[in-house]
């Protein structure tokens, strides 16, 4: 699926570094005359030109959030499902177009740092930490993987911050945009529907998954389905002003729809402004 879907959008959507000399040909009608060698004109008296083409290796990186949080699904998959299938695909698309790849697991602290490689065993070394990968903390931190990405990577490199963005720090946009001048950013917010509204069901016991504490909420009262729905819209409001801001491109991906779509949309609008 992945090479059949994504590979074309990814290859114009993701570029590389510029453009890399190839070769000299004896000029053309229609040929730009900037790209005259004129050092190869001069010796065999005809017009040559000097041939480019696109240098496309980049490095891509995969931020991604392994926290309590991504414990949540109400209908078909978990979070955590839909993150581990987004990052395979992304993985897999960057093997495919000849990319180093490379992953950072993150919770409330780095937990894991795979330095970016290419060939089918580091691929393959990725896939299985996807799928089995335990972190020791269930807290998150993205402004702290964020700051690990800009010192750990001193090239250029595309980046997949892969979360639910349920966070609440205060250097989150400052550190967003300072790795953002040095890198490409990409943000990738999964969510659940049910984590958009609450729904009028009584007496609930909920717990918090990242501190593992319990505590009952009334959803029969309309004043807390409100107050619920008020934060959810905040908290949209205030990520997609920090994006826009820094300049990330992003999107929202709800675990119950078709997470290609998203995908695709995505890599269409880079492409476009490429």
């Amino acid at each position: 699926m992945s090479r059949n879907i994504f590979a074309g959008e990814y290859h114009s959507a993701f570029k590389g570094r510029g453009m890399a000399f190839s070769e000299v040909r004896e000029y053309q009608f229609g040929d730009d005359i900037r790209n005259i060698d004129w050092n190869v004109t001069a010796r065999y008296h005809k017009p040559y030109i000097k041939i480019f083409e696109e240098e496309r290796e980049l490095t891509v990186m995969l931020l991604i959030d392994v926290s309590g949080s991504r414990e949540f699904g109400s209908l078909e998959k978990f979070k955590k499902n839909v993150i581990t299938e987004i990052s395979a695909i992304l993985s897999f698309s960057a093997i495919q177009n000849n990319d180093k790849i490379g992953v950072i697991f993150f919770s409330e602290k780095i937990e894991k740092f795979i330095p970016p490689k290419k060939g089918k065993s580091h691929i393959l070394r990725i896939i299985r930490e996807l799928i089995d990968f335990e972190p020791e903390n269930k807290g998150t931190n993205i402004t702290e993987a964020i700051r690990y990405l800009t010192n750990a990577i001193k090239k250029r490199c595309t980046s997949f911050i892969i979360s639910d963005f349920i966070q609440n720090e205060p250097d989150f946009d400052k550190a967003l945009s300072i790795a953002n001048n040095k890198h490409d950013i990409v943000a990738l917010r999964i969510y659940d529907e049910r984590e958009t509204e609450l729904p009028p069901i009584g007496m609930v016991k909920l717990k918090d998954a990242e501190t593992n504490e319990y505590v009952w909420v009334d959803s029969s009262s309309k004043k807390v389905r409100e107050n619920y729905a008020r934060w959810w819209r905040e908290t949209n409001q205030k990520l997609d002003t920090a994006f826009k801001k820094s300049g990330v491109d992003y999107a929202n991906i709800n675990t119950n729809e078709d997470y290609v779509r998203s995908l695709m949309t995505l890599f269409k609008k880079r492409g476009l402004k490429a």
